[in-house]
């Protein structure tokens, strides 16, 4: 495993901040995208996760790490080569849409009926840290614009 991976890999475990979320974002974009990800690691059950929901297809478990009351990843069980959104193919609308509703029944589930916001970081200038395609489910607060 490279150094860039045990680096992502221990901010996410441990729930620390690396210097900043751009370094983490750096780090992660030098790996290879068909690379294993601590989520892998969470769908096997080998890293403890505080799941929320769980079915075929999408887990949903809490941010170690949350930027807000709520504050929920949901990911596909399978990652398909979707790493990314930009890396979403035709092939993968089913479960786009999948993610996107079990966020809403999450959202419910979580009583966020005063609103939510979904947020899907890509590649370096976005920030992600992690290379297999998940989306953040952020309430139980007023959220602000623009948001970053």
């Amino acid at each position: 495993m490279s150094h860039s991976r045990l680096l992502v890999l221990s901010s996410h475990l441990s729930g620390s901040s690396m210097a900043s979320e751009k370094e983490a974002a750096q780090a992660a974009a030098n790996v290879p995208a068909d690379s294993p990800t601590i989520f892998d690691k969470i769908i096997k059950k080998e890293i403890p996760a505080n799941i929320v929901y769980e079915d075929d297809e999408v887990l949903a478990f809490r941010d170690i790490s949350p930027q807000a009351p709520v504050h929920i990843l949901l990911i596909p069980k399978v990652k398909d080569g979707l790493s990314g959104v930009s890396k979403a193919k035709e092939r993968h609308v089913q479960i786009l849409g999948r993610l996107m509703y079990t966020a809403k029944l999450v959202a419910k589930q979580e009583g966020l009926e005063d609103g939510f916001r979904l947020v899907i970081n890509d590649g370096l200038n976005g920030c992600q840290s992690v290379y297999h395609l998940h989306i953040h489910l952020l309430g139980g607060r007023q959220m602000n614009w623009p948001p970053g």
